[in-house]
């Protein structure tokens, strides 16, 4: 079994940083992949970005530039760096572990990030 604890979200300006952070424990099985998904209300969940267990990083479209994600090892900790934030990045972000060998993700709980304009 995989937890995934999330923290860091909170309400900003637009314009403003946020820095989310998601560890995990349990079994953490090689390959896998990390990633941020967010889900504004009315919306779909979407993928923000991602990070193998060989660092190979991926990013949506209108995060690019603006966001980072990186993890720790051997802590299995990824964060999110977001940078210049705008309104229509409100939604619940979401930490997702997948084990494609495996065929199983595991979810974290959520963490509202907020961005007034």
């Amino acid at each position: 079994q995989v937890q995934l604890v999330e923290s860091g979200g909170g309400l900003v300006q637009a314009g403003g940083s946020l820095r989310l952070s998601c560890a995990a424990s349990g079994y953490i099985f090689s390959p896998n992949i990390m990633g941020w998904y967010r889900q504004a209300p009315g919306k779909q969940r979407e993928l923000v970005a991602t990070i193998t267990s060989d660092s190979v990083t991926g990013y949506e479209d209108s995060v690019k530039g603006r966001f980072t994600i990186s993890r720790i090892y051997p802590k299995n900790t990824v964060y999110l760096q977001m940078n210049s934030l705008k309104p229509e990045d409100t939604a619940v972000y979401f930490c997702n572990i997948n084990f494609p060998n495996l065929k199983r993700d595991y979810w974290g709980q959520g963490t509202q990030v907020t961005v007034s304009s």
